[in-house]
């Protein structure tokens, strides 16, 4: 029993000393190694150097150049089509016939009327000769030469008039036979045979032709903020939905004047020549379009982002900064009076006509500071840095951590 006394005593003592060893180590190992502490809440990304390109957005559809739309001047019943859609046409080639039946009814009445007026005003010529030879020999009175001549001249008059419905007859009979007016392509075809033409009111649409699908246009609306960047001759970048993988060029040809209000949002048009010998274009595809209004190869330039950040009281106190006195600070900074903001919501200040920006960078105790900068050419991803504390390499907050989410 002794013994075992013994054995229980000596494996206690050897716990106590293993387990002191033991916190000892780990207390020695926690002075020289401390907790590292917790990273900041933030999203950083480097200021680095490179081309920037500055572009105006804008949504528009495709247009055929110099589109034609063929119509009808006469009434009637389609007899005949001989042309149909993306046919290539000639000026002067036949698209349609109309019945012509009652025109060319409407023609041999006119003709047959001519010839009744012309009939008479033979015979009122040759009566008034022979009044004019008797009133010469005193037979007959002056008065009865003036009825002749008079009866002469209604007779040349009603044979203008006869000769007039005769044209009016043919125009009417040529009309019914509808020719194309321009070489082109037919892109739109409203009618076909059996159909009944009524031209009673207005001129219905019978064709649509283009003169020429190697060149098109895009109409774009812009706003009346980005309007003023918009010159003639700039390059235009622009997709479609039916070839996402390429995109296409072209050039800004005209502003157009004419503002449109809808809504109370005001666009102005904008037309961009483009470029389509290889056809793949079609008139009503819808444009995604970019403007190149500026560009520059080599330049400072910061994330877009990290001008729109602006941290909050919770964002600082996670970072924690060193006193109270500090968040107050940082918190004011952030909270400064903004008397000015960009459409893409980049918040800025007007300071001496110039907009002067903050963005923030990380101390060496991961609480954000405000750094002021000037800026020139801007899209959604870069912006030019033109003044400023800031170089190649500084590391400046975009956003902050989600914790939500698992972004790290």
């Amino acid at each position: 029993m002794q013994s075992k006394s013994k054995q229980r005593l000596r494996r206690s003592l050897i716990a106590i000393v293993v387990v002191g060893l033991g916190g000892g180590a780990w207390w020695a190992w926690g002075k020289n190694h401390p907790t590292a502490p917790p990273p900041p809440p933030f999203r950083t990304a480097n200021i680095d150097q490179g081309p920037i390109t500055q572009v105006v957005s804008a949504n528009g559809n495709l247009q055929a150049i110099g589109l034609v739309t063929v119509g009808a001047a006469v009434n009637g019943t389609v007899v005949e089509r001989k042309a149909d859609f993306n046919d290539r046409v000639k000026k002067g080639q036949v698209l349609l016939r109309l019945d012509a039946t009652p025109y060319e009814a409407r023609l041999r009445q006119a003709r047959a009327q001519l010839v009744s007026a012309e009939a008479r005003a033979a015979f009122a010529a040759g009566s008034h000769e022979r009044n004019e030879k008797l009133m010469a020999q005193g037979f007959i009175g002056a008065a009865q030469s003036d009825q002749s001549r008079r009866e002469l001249d209604m007779a040349r008059a009603d044979v203008n008039a006869a000769r007039g419905q005769v044209e009016a007859a043919e125009t009417d009979v040529a009309r019914c036979t509808i020719v194309s007016p321009v070489d082109g392509v037919v892109i739109k075809r409203s009618v076909d045979v059996g159909q009944t033409v009524a031209a009673s009111f207005q001129t219905p649409e019978l064709f649509q032709i283009a003169r020429d699908l190697a060149l098109m246009e895009v109409g774009v609306n812009v706003s009346e903020a980005d309007v003023g960047m918009i010159r003639e001759g700039q390059p235009v970048r622009f997709s479609v939905d039916a070839f996402a993988e390429r995109e296409f060029e072209g050039k800004v040809r005209q502003v157009r004047l004419g503002a449109t209000n809808q809504q109370g949002i005001v666009t102005y048009a904008v037309i961009v020549d483009v470029d389509n010998r290889d056809g793949l274009l079609k008139p009503g595809m819808t444009a995604q379009a970019r403007i190149v209004v500026a560009t520059k190869p080599q330049v400072l330039r910061v994330p877009t982002a990290a001008l729109r950040f602006r941290p909050d009281e919770d964002a600082m106190a996670a970072a924690k900064p060193a006193s109270g006195a500090s968040v107050a600070s940082a918190a004011a900074a952030a909270s400064a009076p903004v008397v000015a903001s960009t459409d893409d919501g980049v918040l800025n200040q007007l300071r001496g006509g110039v907009r002067v920006h903050k963005v923030y960078t990380l101390d060496a105790q991961g609480k954000p500071q405000p750094t002021e900068v000037t800026v020139g050419l801007s899209n959604t991803r870069y912006t030019e840095l033109v003044s400023g504390k800031l170089k190649a390499g500084d590391a400046v907050i975009t956003r902050a951590k989600n914790a939500n989410k698992d972004d790290k």
